[in-house]
């Protein structure tokens, strides 16, 4: 009896588990933001190491397990690919580690414009604010918001009928690198990118509060390993948010 009684509630526990980020991600985002993919787009990851996650840089091809790196986007391009095999979808990632805003302009043209993506989906920001924070770089907020809305215009003058995805830049305060001396001014830069959003048309994915909602079913340190790059149930947390944007 003792067994059976261990064994239901196991299985009781794992049914919750089960359903633990999408009832997450529809907490935190309880409308999908609705981009209709279209046959032959070409999808395309940018930004920073939360987005590079380990990528092989020597792959240049789309579609592959080493190209898309082991975080979040290769979690959303295996599942786009698994449930629209007609429409021939071409899925990149151009993430670099410890890139900022000016570190993605500069290399613009060959990892973005040249591949000619209809959906554009960028990450970026959080290293304008930590490098700041820590000394090694003399960007501001303003350096953020102008080079930001400078890459987006850019990139609409050559691309007019992109579709922007903008994911807000989050921390998990608590963890490692992230403490209290963060805050307010890192929450300055998910301002920003809310706002560039709005002014650009994009769809939003709002990470800080998809992340704030997991804490409410496992600690901090489960999501992410120092506060700012996901663990594997976190990057799966993103890619679960990022799919239910489009």
């Amino acid at each position: 009896m003792i067994k059976r009684r261990a064994f239901l509630k196991g299985t009781s526990m794992a049914g919750v588990l089960a359903l633990s980020i999408p009832d997450i991600v529809q907490a935190a985002m309880p409308k999908a933001a609705g981009i209709k993919l279209q046959k032959g787009d070409v999808i395309l990851f940018q930004g920073d190491s939360i987005t590079d996650a380990g990528r092989k840089k020597d792959d240049l091809n789309f579609n592959t397990p080493n190209s898309l790196g082991g975080g979040y986007a290769v979690q959303a391009a295996a599942e786009m690919l698994l449930k629209h095999p007609d429409k021939e979808l071409k899925i990149y990632n151009k993430g670099i580690s410890g890139n900022k805003v000016y570190q993605l302009a500069e290399r613009w043209e060959k990892d973005c414009l040249e591949l000619k993506p209809q959906v554009l989906s960028v990450l970026i920001g959080v290293n304008d604010y930590w490098h700041k924070h820590n000394g090694k770089y003399d960007g501001t907020i303003e350096t953020y918001k102008k080079d930001f809305r400078a890459l987006l215009s850019r990139t609409r003058a050559s691309l007019p009928n992109i579709k922007f995805i903008i994911g807000e830049p989050f921390a998990v305060k608590g963890i490692k690198a992230v403490d209290e001396s963060w805050y307010p001014a890192f929450d300055e830069y998910r301002k920003a990118a809310k706002e560039i959003a709005d002014e650009f048309q994009a769809v939003f994915i709002p990470y800080q509060k998809v992340f704030d909602e997991a804490q409410k079913s496992a600690p901090g340190v489960y999501w992410t390993y120092d506060g700012v790059h996901p663990s594997l149930a976190g990057a799966k947390l993103m890619a679960e948010a990022w799919l239910k944007a489009i």
